[in-house]
């Protein structure tokens, strides 16, 4: 079993697809609310990478309901002004 570190290692490494099937498999079995919000922030960076923007901002939006202090606050703004900036019309879809 992967574990979050791990993860970040391969998100860091633009292995992706790899990232993602272990979080699949890992998120399933993470009991402490401060894990899951991590692994839901790790997914989020994980869906910008590829650019798959509706992904990325709803494993934020988990994180961020998990642990109001996680760092999933920021990229969700960052997400944000990215897509208003260069996607005004990706909210009207």
């Amino acid at each position: 079993m992967e574990s979050l570190e791990s993860i970040k290692i391969l998100i860091q490494n633009d292995d992706i697809e790899a990232a993602l099937r272990a979080l699949e498999t890992l998120l399933p079995g993470l009991e402490s609310p401060q894990d899951q919000s991590e692994a839901f922030y790790l997914r989020g960076n994980a869906y910008r990478k590829l650019t798959n923007w509706k992904e990325a901002m709803n494993s934020y939006l988990q994180a961020i309901d998990l642990n109001p202090n996680s760092p999933a606050v920021h990229a969700h703004k960052m997400l944000i002004d990215i897509l208003e900036f260069y996607h005004k019309d990706m909210f009207n879809q």
